[in-house]
């Protein structure tokens, strides 16, 4: 079977102090998204998996509706600032938590992550979507920066967790064979939305 690991398109900052954060998708965000249909036309997507956070329900609904098929959420697809009160877009980090960006660019989670029990939801959901599918599908899995990095991290063998710029709508590909063995066969493909990539 094939995973397609999709980053949710670009969301809105967002700041609450009553509860966690779950920022929409800008309107460039939406613009971002629209693009996938096209863009995924070539694989035959069987079934459609997602975290619950907004911004990647709403980066899976223009494929949800073009290809009539149900979104499944995984909790455990969640990225790792999940119930936190704030969301930074990535680009504002710098100037507005400039110690988290840095460890981020260093490929180190921010300090307030425990990335074992982060990994192990991460392996946990990814480990139910292949278990819930037949060999022969392929899946679109709506994610995170942070979760497809800290998956990349185990197939690769890589030290640090945090490693690739997954871009937003951004497509990683995972092969799993009939063994269950899996090869990252591609990361980060972003040639759908080259014109819109932020500089």
């Amino acid at each position: 079977m094939q995973l397609l690991l999709i980053r949710h398109a670009l969301p809105e900052l967002v700041t609450t102090s009553d509860g966690h954060a779950d920022p929409a998708l800008t309107e460039e965000g939406h613009a971002q998204s629209a693009r996938l249909p096209a863009a995924l036309a070539p694989y035959r997507i069987a079934r459609i998996a997602s975290s619950p956070q907004r911004r990647a329900l709403e980066t899976a609904s223009p494929l949800a509706g073009a290809l009539n098929l149900p979104v499944v959420e995984h909790l455990g697809l969640a990225e790792y600032d999940y119930g936190l009160g704030v969301y930074i877009p990535f680009h504002e980090a710098e100037a507005r938590v400039p110690e988290a960006f840095a460890r981020i660019r260093a490929g180190q989670f921010p300090d307030f992550v425990d990335p074992e029990a982060f990994r192990t939801r991460v392996f946990e959901a990814i480990g139910a979507v292949v278990d819930d599918s037949d060999h022969e599908d392929t899946v679109a899995v709506f994610a995170h920066g942070g979760v497809i990095n800290v998956y990349l991290q185990e197939l690769l063998g890589l030290d640090r967790p945090l490693v690739f710029p997954i871009e937003y709508v951004s497509l990683t590909r995972v092969l799993v064979s009939r063994t269950g063995e899996r090869r990252v066969a591609s990361v980060n493909e972003t040639g759908h939305i080259r014109d819109m990539l932020r500089r």
